[in-house]
């Protein structure tokens, strides 16, 4: 009987770990407090927004480099890999940082 208790603790505390670890993920890509500066946040601000990982963060800053500021959000889904799926989940955290230019500049389908 002992022997049992000890395998059910142990898969009782390899269940907790591997639900703990999907919640600290899932947190962790959790939406940024305040909209994000499309033409001052790096790669890393980019990769916390939802639908955005590090290499599309990064490509979206070599594309600002090269191109140079975007005058509005919606000049971001000329960067590869953000179509209107993508950009329709991450207009509402963006801004060009211009007074009065947001995301709600580019009217919703």
């Amino acid at each position: 009987m002992k022997k049992w208790n000890g395998i059910v603790a142990a898969g009782l505390a390899i269940a907790i770990a591997l639900m703990s670890a999907g919640t600290v993920s899932a947190a962790a890509k959790a939406a940024p407090a305040g909209k994000v500066n499309i033409n001052t946040a790096t790669a890393e601000q980019f990769a916390a927004l939802p639908g955005v990982g590090v290499k599309l963060g990064a490509r979206i800053v070599e594309y600002r480099q090269k191109s140079g500021s975007f005058k509005t959000v919606d000049e971001l889904m000329n960067v590869k890999g953000i179509g209107e799926k993508n950009f329709t989940k991450l207009q509402p955290h963006l801004t060009t940082g211009a007074a009065g230019a947001t995301a709600e500049a580019r009217p919703s389908r």
